[in-house]
């Protein structure tokens, strides 16, 4: 790869992880949400446009996820901020709800994603922006069969918008009665 090459995708992607990095903190949501439209915004302006962009958004998002929340954990469990009998729990389903995620999201085309992102990124926007604490679907976060068809839901929609699942993940515990603290 040539020089001239590496430095407008570098520079492209130290501001996009900048700004992504800004508006999730402000937001309160993951950079994931950002990231992809920045991503596919900024590939397209570089000349990197083709049938699988929108695979290779979701796919680089998903892979700065895995060190951003590591570390997220780590700072986290730090502040015994992590209920890890939640995270035991549902981790297993969501796992297998991201694998089955990939494999859908490679069969897909890129603007069947990019109608699944828009339609999702707008629940949640909408979520954020009209929800309220009050709001609540259960008492507890639910348990047997619903948790066995729930949180591989959960993992999989997660994969479709390249985020870690916290702009998901929150809004559900939290609408389960999960203090905001513990669903964060």
């Amino acid at each position: 790869m040539d020089i001239s090459t590496v430095i407008p995708v570098l520079a492209s992607l130290i501001v996009v992880g900048g700004l992504a990095g800004f508006l999730a903190g402000l937001l309160g949501v993951g950079g994931g949400i950002v990231l992809v439209p920045a991503f596919f915004y900024v590939f397209q302006a570089l000349g990197y446009d083709g049938p699988q962009l929108m695979q290779v958004c979701l796919a680089t998002s998903l892979a700065t996820i895995i060190v951003t929340s590591i570390r997220s954990t780590q700072s986290h469990h730090k502040k015994g901020a992590v209920d890890w009998q939640i995270l035991r729990q549902w981790a297993p389903g969501v796992a297998a709800g991201a694998i089955l995620g990939v494999a859908l999201a490679a069969n897909l085309q890129s603007q069947i994603l990019q109608l699944i992102f828009g339609g999702l990124g707008a629940i949640i926007g909408l979520y954020l922006a009209f929800g309220r604490q009050s709001w609540s679907i259960g008492e507890t976060l639910p348990t047997g069969l619903w948790r066995i068809v729930l949180a591989p839901l959960l993992g999989g929609l997660s994969v479709l918008l390249g985020i870690g699942g916290g702009s998901l993940g929150v809004p559900f515990m939290t609408l389960h009665r999960v203090p905001i603290h513990r669903a964060v």
